[in-house]
């Protein structure tokens, strides 16, 4: 066996060993202290590209689905409020819809919502934070950027230099909407165009309801701009600059709890984060990710980013 050969093999080992350690891990962590029902704060990240997931070998990275640790926070009778820690440019549009409205039910048990916005909160990421009760941004968090975009690169230009020709058969007209080699028509423009602006529109409804605030008043501050956090104070998209343990703080105070609360992590560790560490592990996920979107990339997706 060449030496590559047994370095590959000794990697792949170590990815599996690591992945089968991370789901032996997968019980939620907490802060040194007891843990009661009278102290406890949980803890829900939400980090990176929302709806973003990456497996290697078959063996998914990605094991912190924002959902599942909202659906643990909602039965986890110990707890008495609950931290959102945010740091997303945004993403997949339905999945932020999916966590805002898991985040609604969560408020309906009765725990307060707080939001932490860390370097970025923007887009999705904001959709998901306007269902918290208090959002404290960092002064420096870039947020807002609420929007929605679609794109996708049009190859023609390369295929016609390469000699290429792409061969379409279709069962309509528009089933090769968005196809990387033809411009669009007029027809299928105003197609995309509609699911544009109705995507737009929940996304406008959503911060209306979550930060009861008028319609008309989002629509002036949804074009797309970002928002640093001490700008996004102003314009009532955030209601206090602070940290993380501002946040923590302002959790106890709501939800009561006397001294310092206890704080329960729903997020795990990831196969990468075990093997090289936290600092390694963004590096190394984000060239993952960056390669697999290459080689694999769909034609087209819907995002708030």
């Amino acid at each position: 066996m060449s030496k590559k050969a047994l370095i590959g093999l000794i990697v792949i080992g170590l990815i599996i060993v690591t992945s089968i350690v991370s789901m032996l891990v997968s019980m939620p962590q907490q802060d040194k202290g007891v843990a009661t029902a009278s102290n406890t704060i949980g803890v829900i990240m939400i980090e990176g590209v929302i709806g973003q997931t990456t497996n290697i070998l078959g063996i998914p990275q990605n094991v912190n689905d924002p959902v599942e640790q909202i659906r643990k926070a909602q039965e986890d009778n110990a707890v008495r409020a609950v931290v959102v820690k945010i740091n997303s440019p945004g993403g997949s549009a339905a999945k932020s819809i999916e966590i805002y409205k898991e985040l609604k039910k969560l408020k309906k048990t009765g725990k307060k919502i707080i939001v932490s916005m860390g370097d970025a909160a923007a887009s999705g990421g904001y959709m998901v934070a306007s269902a918290g009760d208090i959002i404290v941004a960092n002064p420096a968090t870039i947020t807002g950027s609420i929007g929605v975009i679609m794109q996708y690169t049009n190859y023609e230009g390369l295929y016609d230099k390469l000699g290429l020709k792409e061969i379409t058969i279709k069962s309509g007209p528009y089933k090769d909407i968005g196809s990387p080699t033809r411009d669009l028509t007029p027809e299928e423009k105003k197609i995309l165009r509609g699911v544009i602006e109705d995507t737009f529109q929940q996304f406008l409804e959503i911060v209306s309801e979550g930060r009861k605030m008028p319609i008309d008043k989002v629509k002036e501050l949804a074009d797309g701009r970002i928002f640093t956090g001490r700008q996004a104070l102003k314009v009532g998209l955030v209601d206090k600059l602070g940290d993380f343990y501002d946040a923590v703080d302002i959790a106890a105070k709501e939800s009561g709890i006397q001294g310092k609360p206890v704080l329960k992590y729903y997020a795990t560790p990831t196969p990468l984060s075990i093997l090289f560490g936290s600092g390694a592990k963004s590096n190394l996920e984000d060239i993952g990710v960056e390669i697999l979107r290459l080689l694999f990339i769909d034609k087209y997706s819907l995002n708030y980013k």
